[in-house]
């Protein structure tokens, strides 16, 4: 994570504003709004929908855009900045408001809307690793297979650009059901023991003969991706097997994993490579 560039109160901002925040935490969001409207010549985006959310990212021009909102426009936006090969230009801030913010914090993003809008302002450009995987899917904070129940989320398997407000709780079920597996799938698509081979840079970790409990694949600080997976023993638990490498591929039975806020599968084989300093972050100063 390398310091590359402080910002000036005098650089134009594009501020945009997610439709959660506003439903769930207007008083936040009317305070960062405030704050970064008097450091900063700025344009306000009240998107009402993903599409509008998009459009004003990609039309931005020369506005540095912040963001404001939970985890999943977060998310959201660096995933549609990826997409439309923009993620390299691009220079990004967050102000987290809504009810997932474990993966802004996570980063190094100030929670407080205050402390998240100065440091828009004021901060300065920290480059951090991503994952990349082979469906052009974005990982910021790591992923998990098979999927765990997030503590924070009541439906276990929140949907990106979730929050607390109802509509989008009854989307989230609704996801749930869908992943439940139908009676005679495979063990592995259960939560059971999964039988899977686990490469880390074309070396093979674990091979289909050794049953795991759990793998988790999380991006570090130094191009490389740190690899940790927990196999099933018999009477005593097993040491985890740990290895770091640029890119790592899990095969095997139909597996489902959870990166970051979303729950996606089953698939057979899926391969992340890391993005070395892909994502352009304002974090406060140092």
């Amino acid at each position: 994570m390398a310091e590359v560039a402080t910002f000036a109160r005098s650089d134009q901002l594009l501020v945009v504003i997610d439709p959660v925040a506003r439903r769930t935490d207007g008083e936040s969001v009317r305070i960062a709004k405030d704050v970064l409207s008097a450091g900063a010549t700025t344009k306000v985006c009240l998107p009402e929908d993903g599409d509008e959310f998009a459009r004003a990212l990609v039309r931005r021009g020369a506005r540095r855009p912040v963001v404001i909102g939970d985890d999943g426009a977060l998310l959201r936006a660096v995933s549609l900045l990826h997409r439309q090969r923009q993620l390299a230009e691009c220079v990004l801030s967050v102000v987290p408001v809504g009810g997932a913010l474990s993966l802004a914090a996570s980063l190094g993003v100030p929670l407080g809307a205050v402390a998240a809008a100065r440091a828009a302002l004021d901060g300065a450009e920290r480059r951090l690793d991503l994952l990349v995987d082979d469906s052009d899917g974005v990982v910021l904070g790591g992923l998990r297979i098979p999927p765990v129940r997030d503590p924070a989320d009541p439906a276990g398997a929140t949907a990106v650009g979730s929050g607390p407000a109802r509509p989008w709780l009854r989307t989230c079920q609704s996801l749930v059901r869908t992943l439940v597996p139908a009676r005679g799938a495979p063990a592995a698509a259960s939560g059971g023991p999964s039988r899977l081979r686990i490469e880390v840079d074309g070396d093979t970790l674990v091979d289909l003969d050794e049953p795991v409990h759990a793998v988790s694949v999380t991006p570090g600080a130094s191009g490389v991706a740190a690899v940790e997976v927990h196999r099933v023993s018999v009477g005593a638990a097993a040491v985890p097997l740990r290895a770091e490498g640029r890119t790592v591929t899990v095969s095997g039975a139909h597996f489902r994993y959870r990166a970051d806020a979303s729950v996606s599968g089953p698939v057979r084989s899926r391969t992340w490579t890391v993005g070395a300093g892909a994502l352009r972050l304002v974090l406060p100063g140092r």
